[in-house]
């Protein structure tokens, strides 16, 4: 069983059994229920503003992305995740077969370590002739898709519930892992909490964690006090 920071409650689906998207209504929605449902968070909201988000529909580039980003600060990330587009220029997006076909020389010219140049292969090679060729990541509940991506090297639950959100744009995930979310959270809550004790604290958010988070991102990275 997999022990993780995203779903300590049942997943929930729509009254026709679809899953649970975050869309601009649901967004909508979900900031209004929080603010009614917890007044420590929402005085930070009006704080620090709307929230929005801009998901990475194309799937294997925002996993790509997620690979490339590991460990390395943001600005080298987005210069490196430049480069490695350009390899697959005129197209806007990485593809499996074509990132197969490059030599190992091309990859590290981007600035990619060789770990990550094993981690992006195998990867592409699971979208062009692996179970990720014909499984619909899209129709798989979150648990499900965190398995599925966890089997991968290089690919760990943080980056799984990363992909939830931003690319699949799943509306109740809460990436407990995530260094600026606890630090978020302890910024609103005005004291220092255990991962265990955030965990708990998230559930009240439920359905809309991934609101939240969007959220306390935010509250995190904020420059005024609240």
């Amino acid at each position: 069983m997999l022990t993780m920071g995203s779903h300590d409650a049942p997943e929930r689906r729509t009254p026709e059994g679809g899953i649970l998207l975050l869309t601009k209504r649901t967004l909508a929605e979900g900031s209004h229920i929080l603010r009614e449902r917890d007044p420590t968070l929402c005085r930070w909201m009006d704080i620090v503003g709307a929230v929005k988000l801009r998901r990475q529909r194309h799937q294997f580039g925002a996993l790509c992305r997620s690979i490339l980003s590991q460990q390395i600060g943001a600005g080298a990330a987005k210069s490196i995740h430049r480069r490695f587009l350009e390899l697959f220029a005129p197209a806007r997006a990485p593809s499996p077969d074509r990132l197969i076909r490059l030599q190992r020389d091309a990859l590290r010219r981007c600035g990619i370590s060789g770990r990550k140049i094993d981690y992006l292969r195998a990867l592409a090679s699971e979208f062009h002739r692996g179970d990720l060729r014909r499984i619909r990541l899209s129709r798989l509940g979150d648990e499900e898709v965190i398995e599925r991506l966890t089997r991968l090297p290089g690919i760990g639950v943080w980056t799984a519930e990363m992909f939830l959100i931003f690319s699949l744009g799943r509306l109740d995930v809460f990436a407990v892992g995530d260094l600026a979310l606890r630090e978020g959270v302890q910024r609103v809550e005005g004291r220092a909490l255990k991962p265990d004790e955030i965990r708990k604290m998230a559930q009240r958010w439920s359905p809309y964690r991934s609101v939240a988070s969007l959220y306390l991102w935010k509250i995190a990275h904020w420059k005024d006090g609240g």
